[in-house]
C-alpha cells in the first residue's frame, strides 16, 4: 500500500501563490506517475498536473498551464503543485493521487491512491 499526505493549502487572495506538497509513504517503489486533481462543491473531481515519477515528464490541464506547475523530490518521495496567478475558481480542494505505470493519464479512474485533500480558497 502507498499513503499520501498533502498539505500546503489556505487562503489566499487573487493573484497570489501556494505551494502545495505530498509527501508518499509505505510501498513506494510501486509509483509510476503521481498527479494532482482538484474537486469544487458541485463538481466533478477533475485532473490539474500529472508527473512521470522516473522521467520527470509532466502533463498539465489547459486551466492551469503556465500558471501551475508540478514538480517532485525524489529523495524526499515528495510531489509538489506550484500554484501561481491563482483565480477564484482555482478555489477546490486538491488531491494527491499516485498510480502504477508510466502513461501521464487523465482520469481520476485509473489512480489507485489518494491522499486526503488540503482545501486551497482563492478569495479576496
Amino acid at each position: 500500500q502507498v499513503q499520501l499526505v498533502e498539505s500546503g493549502g489556505g487562503v489566499v487572495q487573487p493573484g497570489g501563490s501556494l505551494r502545495l506538497s505530498c509527501v508518499a509513504s509505505g510501498r513506494t517503489v510501486v509509483i509510476g506517475v503521481a498527479g494532482w486533481f482538484r474537486q469544487a462543491p458541485g463538481n466533478e473531481r477533475e485532473f490539474v498536473a500529472a508527473m512521470n515519477w522516473r522521467s520527470g515528464d509532466t502533463s498539465h490541464a489547459d486551466s492551469v498551464k503556465g500558471r501551475f506547475t508540478i514538480s517532485r523530490d525524489n529523495a524526499k518521495n515528495t510531489v509538489y503543485l506550484r500554484m501561481d496567478s491563482l483565480k477564484p475558481e482555482d478555489t477546490a480542494v486538491y488531491y494527491c493521487a499516485a498510480r502504477p505505470g508510466t502513461l501521464l493519464q487523465r482520469s481520476r479512474d485509473v489512480y489507485n491512491y489518494w491522499g486526503q485533500g488540503t482545501q486551497v480558497t482563492v478569495s479576496s
